[in-house]
């Protein structure tokens, strides 16, 4: 076991955003989190990143609660990308990707080489380490998401979680980066919107709907016809690809 969350509920004000959610996410595992706009994706993240407390339930990691484990070394092994971070200051590309290693340092730690060396195979995974030394400001939306996919790989984690990592991301790289991040020997929890893009690179799926979790199971249970006309709106037409065998859903 590595992520488990128990009957999780946060709200804002009276309003309830994330209500009654379970879910587990195995060793390994690359979880897919879809949902329209608003079905509680992001603040679940941020709940399992622990960046938020729920109002109840509980968030654990390997069977301990998240709460009772200190601040620092949750963020040596949970690394969160968000999906609208930036930062007004033109610092190196470098140096922001540097900044996930900062769990791992002491404030009388010195800077090593097997830090640069981690830093660099990040940069080079996400094909960013020829615009190492460029300032941030010069960077498209997609490069910049790519920098800070790498700053998460820097932080070495044993758990990411991703909140709409494709986001201005070309065709190459969207591909690229769910390849990526299925292939990565971590758990991952990911928020997606391209319902193919779940079929194809997760290992399990859960949709939520007004804050609840309305299936979950592999791709192949989940992804139905019915079940995208109800929680989507959108007919389809759900075909086995001949290419991947996996499935591949047509929009009507």
């Amino acid at each position: 076991m590595s992520i488990h969350a128990e009957n999780i509920t946060w709200r804002v004000g009276k309003k309830v955003i994330v209500d009654n959610v379970s879910l587990c996410a195995a060793e390994g595992q690359t979880l897919g989190l879809l949902g329209p706009n608003g079905s509680g994706k992001s603040s679940l993240l941020r709940i399992l990143a622990g960046l938020r407390r729920p109002h109840a339930g509980r968030v654990l990691l390997d069977g301990q609660p998240m709460a009772s484990i200190a601040k620092k070394q949750v963020a040596r092994r949970v690394a969160f990308v968000e999906q609208h971070a930036g930062t007004d200051a033109d610092i190196r590309v470098r140096d922001v990707v540097k900044l996930g290693r900062i769990p791992h340092h002491s404030p009388l730690s010195s800077w090593t080489a097997a830090d640069d060396r981690i830093v660099n195979d990040a940069l080079n995974r996400v094909e960013m380490l020829d615009r190492s030394e460029q300032g941030w400001l010069s960077l498209s939306g997609g490069e910049r998401q790519r920098v800070h996919i790498a700053r998460a790989l820097a932080q070495a984690p044993s758990e990411i979680l991703l909140d709409e990592p494709t986001n201005h991301l070309d065709i190459h790289h969207q591909i690229q980066l769910m390849r990526l991040i299925s292939d990565l020997p971590v758990t991952s929890i990911v928020a997606l919107h391209d319902l193919n893009h779940a079929a194809m690179f997760c290992d399990a799926l859960i949709v939520m709907q007004k804050g609840t979790v309305v299936a979950s199971g592999t791709p192949d249970e989940v992804l139905t016809e019915a079940l995208l006309r109800e929680v989507f709106k959108v007919e389809t037409r759900i075909e086995t690809s001949a290419w991947h065998g996996k499935k591949h859903i047509h929009f009507i």
